[in-house]
């Protein structure tokens, strides 16, 4: 195929695709799927080996936050039977960090729910930070707190941070009708506020929102233009009590198609799937491992993910390994910071114009009975809980 082969070729250069490419690769048959999944593996395997770096989740504080986010189970308003609880204690979220560390994760990321930190709440996630530092040695550790105001990323570099999380979720002509309590823009302004501060940025997707192709390609293109080092892929997990609740819009085959997509468009940053890969892409996990050299080790924050010791069979049995604490994960140019330039894209440019706003063809509908409702679990265990954690 000379779309595949003109995307692994960009892909080994850094180069853009054009905006037409990244539709047609949304838009492959099932047919040639494991064609798009050869070629994406191509530019994986390029730019990060084998490895597969485990990430930890640990949620701070649980629940209550004002926010609208219609995909989410923490929203206000959310009638979803979730764990809340306020702010965990430095020794508590220490113990959390330290099962994931135990069974693999490289990074610990600490996540709290509501609009964005208050100078207190910045001075008790730097207690935290220090404290799971300290107990273990050579982790790193992403903070993700919401939107940043002036100063706050420096404090959180000062206190041992090495990266921030904040998603864009979608496109910016749609992110209105995902959220209303704040902006596309200010979700922008805080990766770059990571971005200047020194903090590796990490930010990426949510997919099965029901967006359209377009917008999935508009929202990697603006990843790509923002230039994290870390790019995650959620899939929807659709939890009933909030508005997003009804919308079963991804099959396993798209999934990796997203993957795949997000994988040419940024080829030479860390691919993480992230929430939702146990709910939607389900026995073609170990496919997916071609295509992002990142996961979630064990649960997410409000939902229960697959066992961690399934996680490392997984790895293994697809011929991977584990990312060790002294490898480092991004290539040699990005670790450098040699690609970070404001914002600005890596390598040589594509273009391309945007198309319509109708589904293109080939793309795929489901309905309500193909639902996997049981597949969602809430999460009754780990922190904010006296039950072990799944790590």
């Amino acid at each position: 195929m000379d779309l595949l082969n003109t995307l692994v070729d960009k892909g080994l250069r850094r180069e853009l695709p054009t905006r037409d490419e990244a539709l047609a690769v949304l838009a492959t048959s099932d047919d040639d799927l494991l064609d798009v999944v050869a070629a994406a593996g191509k530019v994986r395997r390029h730019w990060f080996g084998r490895r597969v770096k485990l990430n930890y989740l640990v949620n701070l504080k649980s629940g209550l936050c004002p926010e609208d986010c219609s995909y989410c189970s923490q929203r206000l308003g959310s009638t979803a039977g979730i764990l809340k609880y306020t702010w965990l204690k430095p020794d508590q979220a220490s113990d959390a960090a330290a099962a994931g560390v135990a069974g693999g994760a490289k990074r610990v990321c600490l996540v709290a729910s509501g609009r964005g930190p208050t100078d207190r709440d910045v001075d008790r996630v730097s207690e935290t930070i220090k404290a799971i530092k300290d107990n273990n040695e050579g982790v790193e550790v992403c903070a993700c707190l919401g939107l940043l105001s002036d100063g706050q990323a420096e404090r959180l570099r000062e206190a041992g941070a090495d990266a921030y999380n904040h998603n864009l979720n979608t496109s910016e002509a749609t992110y209105g009708e995902i959220t209303t309590t704040h902006t596309y823009e200010d979700r922008v302004d805080t990766v770059q506020k990571a971005h200047a501060a020194g903090l590796s940025a990490c930010s990426g997707l949510i997919a099965g929102m029901g967006e359209t192709d377009e917008d999935l390609v508009d929202v990697v293109f603006s990843l790509r233009e923002l230039d994290p080092d870390s790019v995650p892929v959620n899939f929807l997990i659709p939890f009933e009590g909030t508005p997003l609740g009804k919308e079963w819009n991804l099959t396993p085959q798209r999934c990796l198609r997203i993957l795949a997509m997000t994988r040419f468009v940024c080829p030479d940053v860390e691919v993480r799937i992230a929430g939702g890969r146990e709910v939607h892409l389900r026995t073609m996990q170990p496919l997916a491992l071609h295509l992002a050299n990142s996961i979630f080790l064990g649960d997410y924050l409000t939902s229960e993910g697959q066992a961690g010791k399934a996680d490392l069979e997984m790895i293994a049995d697809a011929g991977f390994e584990v990312e060790g604490t002294g490898q480092v994960t991004l290539p040699e140019h990005r670790a450098a910071g040699g690609c970070h330039d404001g914002g600005g894209v890596c390598g040589s440019g594509g273009g391309g114009a945007c198309g319509s706003d109708a589904a293109p063809e080939g793309s795929e509908s489901r309905t309500a009975a193909d639902a996997r409702t049981d597949l969602v679990a809430v999460r009754r265990r780990g922190a904010g809980t006296d039950l072990a954690p799944n790590a």
